[in-house]
């Protein structure tokens, strides 16, 4: 149980962790190509660790120098079948694109599993396009464990019903095995990592409006990567700095990726007071400097075709949308159901306990703005990583503070969070 209080402002310059995407994806693909992979900035947490414990249970050398971490390839077809099921913790985006990779290496079998939280989130999304092409999965009751066997791979074409890079990705790392090209064709812009890494390494990738496709590789090229800072942590922050009064924050070098930034985008119309300077690109991926202040806001609604490029933000627009002017609405969002949790229900569960108006729907949630701080209480996070850094943002913005059960979840994707808000906050 951890208790935030209530913050007078938010001061001062920070540096967020790494790139959570970019960490796994820069791991996942050192770990199938030939020769030395170098990731500096990696994300230190849960989830990632989970990334390092997996890919050494399927063959890969992996060495951690602190400031650096050496990923020594296997090659494309090199990973070894384990013995034991591979344990994916609390890391979906692990469980997705390793299917991917596992569904070539024939004549091997594995067997994948998590813990209670990821074994709750449904994995036919994934199963059902490697059958397509030509892989042996099958899943528990349409989750974890899942089973895979390797086997010779035929490229397809595949329409994705939701919008979801984890499922873009785990089918296209799959179409580096295939005999002949897999195209992707999804609904929604999602996020582009694994196409710019993809390229880097050497493979061939053609990306156009709603259409990406693969073609077959005998061999990916090693890679040198540094990790930008990860825009879904530095929101958080975004946030608070934007509702909580007299504050003056500047974050450096975060990843500023188009398919990422959705949130300053919704945040910029409802008169958010954020710029970004500094600009450059750092390993193929545009990165900034972003100076946030408070601002009064004004209520807006987003439309499901928005929903990808803010999908992990959303919780926090619940947030800031209690705090603005008017009433805001989120459309299009079922795939907050299934994430680490029920992310429709714990956001306005929770919420509503701290005096927030806000409704469920079906596809998103309705709230009912009050330009003030709101009164505090108690939450849980469900041990969804991203509630607990909400609750956080609630208690700094509020009367009277709040107090977050399984805070500790946090450290999935941001060790030191609550350290770092200590930091920056005046009392």
């Amino acid at each position: 149980m951890t208790r935030v209080e209530p913050a007078g402002a938010l001061r001062g310059a920070v540096a967020v962790p790494g790139d959570k995407s970019i960490s796994h994806r820069g791991l996942l693909l050192g770990a199938v190509a030939e020769g030395e992979t170098v990731v500096r900035g990696l994300l230190r947490a849960g989830d990632t660790e989970s990334t390092i414990d997996a890919l050494r249970a399927l063959g890969v050398a992996i060495e951690d120098a602190g400031d650096a971490v050496t990923v020594r390839g296997a090659g494309l077809r090199g990973l070894a079948e384990p013995a034991d099921p591979v344990d994916c913790g609390n890391a979906g985006t692990l469980v997705r694109l390793v299917a991917g990779l596992l569904a070539g290496q024939a004549g091997r079998r594995f067997e994948l599993t998590g813990d209670e939280s990821l074994r709750s989130r449904p994995m036919e999304r994934v199963a059902e396009p490697l059958r397509r092409l030509g892989a042996g999965v099958e899943t528990t009751a349409g989750r974890l464990p899942l089973r895979i066997e390797g086997r010779s791979l035929e490229g397809i074409e595949y329409a994705l019903p939701v919008a979801s890079a984890q499922v873009k990705s785990c089918v296209l790392l799959a179409g580096l095995y295939a005999s002949g090209r897999t195209t992707v064709l999804e609904p929604l812009p999602t996020r582009d990592h694994t196409e710019r890494m993809l390229r880097a390494a050497g493979a061939r990738v053609e990306a156009r409006p709603g259409r990406i496709t693969v073609w077959p590789a005998e061999r990916l090229s090693p890679l040198s990567i540094d990790v930008p800072g990860d825009f879904s942590a530095a929101a958080p922050l975004i946030a608070a700095a934007t509702i909580v009064p007299g504050s003056e924050l500047v974050l450096a070098g975060v990843g500023v990726n188009p398919t990422r930034t959705g949130f300053l985008h919704v945040l910029e119309r409802m008169g958010a007071r954020i710029q970004l300077f500094n600009r450059r690109t750092v390993g193929g991926e545009p990165v900034a400097d972003i100076d946030v202040r408070h601002a009064e806001l004004t209520a807006t609604g987003i439309a499901p075709g928005e929903v990808p490029l803010l999908v992990d933000e959303l919780p926090l627009f619940a947030l800031v949308s209690a705090v603005a002017h008017g009433d805001s609405e989120v459309r299009g969002a079922q795939e907050l159901r299934a994430k680490e949790t029920d992310r429709i229900e714990t956001v306005t569960t929770g919420l509503r306990r701290l005096g927030v108006h806000i409704a469920p729907r079906d596809d998103g949630f309705a709230v009912r703005g009050v330009p003030s701080r709101p009164r505090g209480g108690s939450m849980t996070s469900g041990g969804d990583h991203r509630i607990a850094m909400l609750g956080a943002v609630a208690g700094l913005a509020s009367r009277e503070g709040v107090q977050i059960e399984d805070a500790e979840a946090v450290a999935i994707s941001f060790p030191g969070f609550f350290e770092l808000l200590e930091g920056i906050s005046v009392r």
